[in-house]
Protein backbone atom coordinates (compact mmCIF):
# COMPACT_ATOMS: atom_id res chain seq x y z
CA UNK A 1 0.00 0.00 0.00
CA UNK A 2 2.88 2.37 0.75
CA UNK A 3 3.92 2.70 -2.89
CA UNK A 4 0.36 3.47 -4.01
CA UNK A 5 -0.03 5.95 -1.15
CA UNK A 6 3.12 7.78 -2.27
CA UNK A 7 2.04 7.60 -5.92
CA UNK A 8 -1.27 9.31 -5.07
CA UNK A 9 0.43 11.95 -2.91
CA UNK A 10 2.80 12.83 -5.77
CA UNK A 11 -0.06 13.66 -8.15
CA UNK A 12 -2.30 16.65 -7.45
CA UNK A 13 -5.04 15.27 -9.73
CA UNK A 14 -4.90 11.88 -8.01
CA UNK A 15 -5.14 13.58 -4.59
CA UNK A 16 -8.15 15.66 -5.67
CA UNK A 17 -9.92 12.62 -7.09
CA UNK A 18 -9.35 10.37 -4.08
CA UNK A 19 -10.62 13.20 -1.83
CA UNK A 20 -13.76 13.51 -3.97
CA UNK A 21 -14.50 9.78 -3.84
CA UNK A 22 -16.26 9.82 -0.48
CA UNK A 23 -19.01 7.60 -1.98
CA UNK A 24 -19.79 5.84 -5.27
CA UNK A 25 -19.87 8.40 -8.08
CA UNK A 26 -19.94 8.71 -11.85
CA UNK A 27 -16.94 10.43 -13.50
CA UNK A 28 -19.00 13.57 -14.24
CA UNK A 29 -19.70 14.04 -10.51
CA UNK A 30 -15.99 13.67 -9.75
CA UNK A 31 -15.22 16.18 -12.53
CA UNK A 32 -17.66 18.68 -11.00
CA UNK A 33 -16.26 18.16 -7.49
CA UNK A 34 -12.61 18.52 -8.54
CA UNK A 35 -12.89 21.02 -11.43
CA UNK A 36 -10.67 18.68 -13.49
CA UNK A 37 -11.43 17.74 -17.09
CA UNK A 38 -13.43 14.58 -17.74
CA UNK A 39 -10.45 13.17 -19.65
CA UNK A 40 -8.19 13.64 -16.63
CA UNK A 41 -10.76 12.06 -14.31
CA UNK A 42 -11.21 9.08 -16.64
CA UNK A 43 -7.45 8.57 -16.97
CA UNK A 44 -6.93 8.61 -13.20
CA UNK A 45 -9.90 6.29 -12.60
CA UNK A 46 -8.42 3.86 -15.13
CA UNK A 47 -5.09 3.97 -13.24
CA UNK A 48 -6.92 3.51 -9.92
CA UNK A 49 -8.68 0.42 -11.34
CA UNK A 50 -5.42 -1.12 -12.53
CA UNK A 51 -3.82 -0.55 -9.12
CA UNK A 52 -6.86 -1.91 -7.22
CA UNK A 53 -7.65 1.46 -5.62
CA UNK A 54 -11.08 1.89 -7.22
CA UNK A 55 -13.55 -0.32 -9.01
CA UNK A 56 -16.39 0.15 -11.45
CA UNK A 57 -19.56 -1.34 -9.97
CA UNK A 58 -21.44 -1.47 -13.30
CA UNK A 59 -18.74 -2.21 -15.90
CA UNK A 60 -21.18 -3.40 -18.58
CA UNK A 61 -22.79 0.02 -18.89
CA UNK A 62 -21.59 2.17 -21.78
CA UNK A 63 -22.52 5.44 -20.02
CA UNK A 64 -23.08 6.30 -16.39
CA UNK A 65 -20.45 3.97 -15.01
CA UNK A 66 -20.26 4.20 -11.24
CA UNK A 67 -16.91 4.06 -9.45
CA UNK A 68 -16.14 3.47 -5.79
CA UNK A 69 -12.99 3.01 -3.77
CA UNK A 70 -11.93 -0.52 -2.86
CA UNK A 71 -10.96 -1.34 0.73
CA UNK A 72 -7.38 -0.57 -0.25
CA UNK A 73 -8.49 2.76 -1.74
CA UNK A 74 -10.48 3.66 1.37
CA UNK A 75 -7.45 2.99 3.58
CA UNK A 76 -5.30 5.25 1.41
CA UNK A 77 -8.00 7.95 1.38
CA UNK A 78 -8.29 7.83 5.17
CA UNK A 79 -4.52 8.25 5.51
CA UNK A 80 -4.45 11.18 3.06
CA UNK A 81 -7.34 12.95 4.79
CA UNK A 82 -5.58 12.59 8.17
CA UNK A 83 -2.42 14.27 6.85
Amino acid sequence: MDTDYGWILKGSQRRKIIHAMNKAKIPTQIKDDTKLSLNNVSDVLRQFRVKGIAQCINPNEKTGRVYELTKKGMKIRDEIIKD
